[in-house]
């Protein structure tokens, strides 16, 4: 399928370095008044004028915004029931500490996920990749992470690849074997070492690994045993700094993962020599926006020269929402980021976390990802909260909406 593109306000976002940092942060690239032509899924031309090949399809954007579809690069989307109940209590002021006692939290989603089958996995999954879909997110990471058993780890895998067959987007699965534990901490990340993380391996050997560490989930040392096996033959991720600082952030610099993720609690130091180092940096803003209105110092992160990236962190627990716009929207209000930076955070440096090179910009031999706003002005998508600023999906050149 060929499409013509025309007479749209587009952000490229073209050029530069990969992940974007400091002032390039903000520049999107804009052609005032353009053209794309997609041929066979690619974007083949970006230009004014463009001649429009015979049988392809005319798309007339009539100014509107045309801009990299979304990048979601951290989701924990695949997993069954709910948490509305203890929602409810924390409401009431029930203290998190007695949900948990109670069977609340994760260990409530991890029993719902081991009654589950494969197929309604797949299916739940499916439903929510969706949802993101009509909201511009053409790409999206999806964790593992509520099995805490192998068996239970490698059902969810397959279950989101078995969603990704079935999507017009792109999942990239990431294996969070470090999350929760059941017993001794000691022994359970030794099993995790010596069984799940071989197993995880044989039947998805790029897969990356990612760990949670908090007080109340995987200590520091633990994610380095992991993490030490892991990276020689996986890219590594570590969600840390959501609660407090633990002095995971130096230990992810050194061994050289890809990102870090939550930074709700890193001092501007942690921020600092995070800025310095070639890991990212991942904020995600509707986590404080549902738990404890704490957010990460995203604006001070960036104006240091760290390479910067926004996601939804969309779960059952802690950050019900599957929006990158509310994410952008967050981000600008509570993490001090402009609208423009928001929007590179949220498409090319979020490929830049998954290792995704084909995507985020709006240039010749790039995969045809692609959202149309309904907006003339790319600073609505920031402004506005609350509605689809989306009128148009094209995922892969196809046009999905």
């Amino acid at each position: 399928m060929n499409l013509l593109i025309r007479n749209a306000r587009i952000l490229t976002l073209a050029g530069g370095d990969r992940p974007r940092r400091g002032k390039a942060l903000g520049e999107l690239g804009i052609v005032e008044k353009g053209d794309v032509l997609v041929r066979d899924g690619r974007i083949e031309a970006v230009g004014s004028g463009l001649a429009a090949p015979d049988g392809a399809e005319i798309l007339e954007a009539h100014g509107r915004v045309l801009m990299p579809g979304f990048v979601d690069c951290h989701t924990h989307a695949c997993w069954a029931g709910d948490r509305l109940a203890e929602w409810e209590l924390k409401l009431n002021g029930v203290p998190h500490l007695e949900i948990l006692k109670a069977g609340g939290g994760i260990p409530a989603t991890v029993r719902a996920v081991r009654e589950a089958t494969q197929k309604q996995l797949a299916a739940s999954l499916k439903a929510r990749l969706d949802a993101m879909l009509r909201e511009g997110t053409t790409t999206v990471e999806v964790k593992s992470g509520y099995g805490l058993q192998t068996d239970a780890e490698l059902k969810i895998l397959c279950a989101i690849r078995r969603a990704a067959h079935d999507w017009p987007g792109t999942i990239v699965p990431t294996a969070l074997l470090g999350h929760a534990y059941e017993g001794n901490i000691e022994e359970y990340s030794r099993m995790v070492v010596k069984e799940m993380l071989p197993a995880v391996a044989r039947e998805f050997p790029d897969i990356a690994i990612d760990a949670y560490c908090e007080k109340e989930a995987w200590p520091v040392e633990a994610c380095v045993r992991l993490f030490e096996k892991a990276r020689k033959h996986h890219p590594i991720r570590v969600h840390a700094d959501q609660f407090n600082s633990l002095g995971m952030l130096p230990e992810a610099i050194r061994l050289g993962a890809r990102s870090v993720d939550h930074l709700e609690a890193s001092t501007k130091a942690d921020l600092l020599q995070l800025a310095q180092s070639r890991t990212c940096g991942v904020i995600l803003p509707g986590t404080g926006f549902h738990t404890n209105r704490r957010y990460a110092r995203g604006g001070f992160f960036a104006d240091a020269g760290g390479a910067l990236a926004l996601a939804t962190n969309c779960n059952p627990g802690t950050a019900p929402t599957h929006s990158m716009p509310f994410a952008l929207a967050l981000a600008v209000r509570f993490c001090g980021l402009t609208p423009a930076e928001a929007i590179s955070a949220g498409t090319v440096n979020g490929a830049a976390v998954l290792g995704l090179t084909d995507r985020g910009t709006i240039e010749a031999g790039q995969r045809a990802d692609l959202i149309i706003l309904r907006h003339r002005d790319e600073r609505l998508l920031a402004y506005e909260y609350g509605g689809n600023p989306v009128d148009v999906v094209i995922a892969g050149g196809r046009r999905i909406s």
